[in-house]
């Protein structure tokens, strides 16, 4: 039986006290044990950021790598081995910025991987810059009075539902049990998933902060997971009302089931010794 303590790990989180991510490590970490999942049989993958120190803090495989980069990492892993659990997790800097295109293809190709990112419209790890969620009008470093930010914030329900992700979902990390039934869900589907969690940065966001949330988040119950138009219309919420749910769910084979080598089955499984007469066209 795998208990919390299987994936308590001696290296210990030093996010700011108060950090939404503590919340996103305890509901992985419980989303993991309630499905049964053991740690040799997990790879969490991330980039650069506060939130991508996530792999030193859980006892499992991990895989800390560049900026924007978890997603082709995860791929790949996922290519090699269909056989284990494969979490990318990140930032909103990391994933919505560098990571971008990386986040369309992946969801287009549904691989088999789960994607989480702690999204607090700052880079909080270089103090608090916007991000690409910051809202039109914030201030910070990057981004000055009187204007504040300039862009347009980046919708990251409604890209990776254009792209064709087959699991759309938003949590937030006020509420750790509705966290954890996101990632569960995630977790158990077939496909590329991705869960975009509003999560205040206590340092550097002073305008979403828990109190922010707390007036305005409410969680959908009772939608069809499966209409897409509708998932849509759901995502584009915001203002005085934000969901947090599951928006869109629906079955599509994986890229590891279509791709003539994948489907045949793990290539850990397979052999690769290279016959003599081959290598031997090349020299």
């Amino acid at each position: 039986m795998v208990t919390l303590k299987d994936y308590e790990y001696h290296v210990k989180p030093d996010w700011c006290p108060g950090c939404g991510n503590f919340s996103q490590w305890t509901a992985i970490k419980g989303a993991l044990v309630e499905l049964g999942i053991e740690p040799h049989n997990v790879v969490i993958v991330s980039g650069i950021g506060c939130s991508s120190n996530m792999p030193e803090y859980i006892r499992a495989y991990g895989f800390h790598g560049l900026h924007g980069r978890p997603l082709p990492v995860a791929s790949g892993i996922k290519f090699a081995n269909s056989k284990l659990t494969v979490i990318a997790y990140g930032g909103d800097g990391d994933g919505y910025y560098e990571g971008l295109k990386h986040l369309y293809h992946t969801a287009k190709r549904n691989v088999d991987v789960k994607y989480i990112v702690s999204d607090n419209e700052v880079f909080g790890l270089t103090t608090g810059q916007a991000s690409p969620t910051a809202p039109l009008g914030f201030v910070s470093k990057t981004t000055p009075p009187p204007e504040g930010s300039l862009e347009i914030p980046v919708n990251p329900l409604t890209l990776a539902l254009t792209a064709g992700a087959t699991f759309v979902a938003r949590g937030y990390s006020g509420e750790i049990k509705h966290l954890q039934y996101l990632i569960v869900e995630a977790l158990k589907h077939k496909g590329f998933a991705l869960i975009d969690v509003l999560s205040p940065c206590v340092t550097w966001n002073k305008i979403a902060t828990y109190e922010y949330y707390k007036e305005r988040v409410y969680k959908l119950q009772g939608n069809d997971m499966t209409n897409f138009d509708n998932a849509y219309k759901l995502a584009t919420e915001s203002g005085d009302k934000i969901p947090i749910g599951i928006f869109y769910k629906v079955e599509r084979p994986t890229y590891n089931d279509i791709d003539p080598v994948l489907k045949q089955g793990s290539l850990t499984e397979k052999n690769v010794e290279i016959k003599k007469d081959i290598l031997e066209e090349f020299y």
